[in-house]
């Protein structure tokens, strides 16, 4: 054998070995520390663990909570049946775990926009949110999120910014009464976006002035478009009432990308957050091994006492 051929087969079984290696450990610290609750209240969604609890969403559910998350999150919500509701929010119920955001989804993919003022669009949000108000009864969540839409470009910023308010002063209307909470996500997908930082978002919340409209705080699309995480939660803190995660770029767990997580979580233990934290992520590795990874970053993340 050519030593260039032996060199490379070497590499290819010492990375075996290593990969190998890296799966037991990630796996043996898994089980060490499998139903040992998080120093803060993190909140997995359907799909992040189907290589190993399958695509049922109950049965991930039940592999969360074994591994000591206490919490879930589900934007579809509003689209699933009510037997699948009712099943979700019975085990979820069961298990003592939080039901974290479902999305208020009032048009295609946010195209259709509160900012234009038009009553079809203002009537179908609330009639959105009078179904949402029944949703949550069912699965005992109080967290719902609101994207107003995309710009309108033919009308000024400051008419936007007045029928964005008066639409949310009109959604607020119907959730206050049963507690439901809609939390406005500033979000970094596209320029065509209405809501885009958290000082705009605070100023809507403000103007709105009701408990029902508070701030959803995803810290990976913050650090998109503005950057400056720790302070700029701390600006915005009397109006965030939920915070998600994603690490930037790529959006995934936390470790793999250039957010310190460790120092950001440990931030808001310090600051006394009890909510819930939502893992609104991919995993950076495919299959299995991934999802150990991604409880792994958890767990050193979380490890900042």
């Amino acid at each position: 054998m050519k030593r260039s051929e032996f060199l490379k087969t070497g590499l290819i079984a010492g990375a075996s070995v290593v990969s190998g290696n890296a799966i037991a450990n990630n796996m043996q610290s898994v089980n060490t520390l499998e139903g040992k609750t998080f120093h803060l209240n993190y909140a997995p969604h359907d799909g992040m663990f189907a290589n190993h609890a399958g695509k049922d969403f109950l049965d991930q559910i039940q592999f969360m909570h074994d591994q000591g998350f206490r919490a879930i999150e589900d934007n579809g919500m509003l689209t699933r049946t009510k037997e699948q509701q009712d099943k979700i929010g019975n085990l979820l119920n069961k298990l003592g775990m939080t039901m974290g955001v479902f999305v208020i989804d009032a048009g295609d993919n946010w195209k259709v926009s509160l900012t234009s003022g038009k009553k079809e669009f203002i009537d179908t949000f609330v009639d959105v949110c009078k179904k949402s108000v029944e949703l949550a009864k069912r699965i005992n969540a109080k967290w719902a999120t609101v994207v107003p839409g995309y710009f309108d470009r033919n009308l000024p910023i400051g008419i936007q910014t007045g029928n964005v308010i008066d639409a949310l002063r009109r959604g607020a209307e119907v959730l206050e009464p049963s507690g439901l909470i809609m939390v406005l996500e500033p979000l970094s997908d596209n320029p065509d976006l209405f809501m885009r930082t958290s000082d705009q978002t605070y100023s809507l919340c403000r103007a709105v002035n009701s408990p029902s409209c508070k701030i959803l705080y995803d810290m990976y699309h913050m650090q998109r478009n503005e950057g400056n995480v720790i302070a700029n939660i701390d600006r915005c803190w009397e109006e965030i009432a939920y915070l998600q995660i994603g690490d930037n770029p790529g959006r995934n767990e936390p470790t793999s990308g250039e957010m310190n997580y460790k120092n950001i979580f440990k931030h808001l233990h310090t600051k006394g957050y009890k909510g819930v934290m939502g893992m609104e992520h991919g995993n950076s590795i495919k299959g299995k091994e991934g999802e150990l990874a991604l409880i792994k970053a958890y767990r050193d993340s979380d490890n900042f006492l």
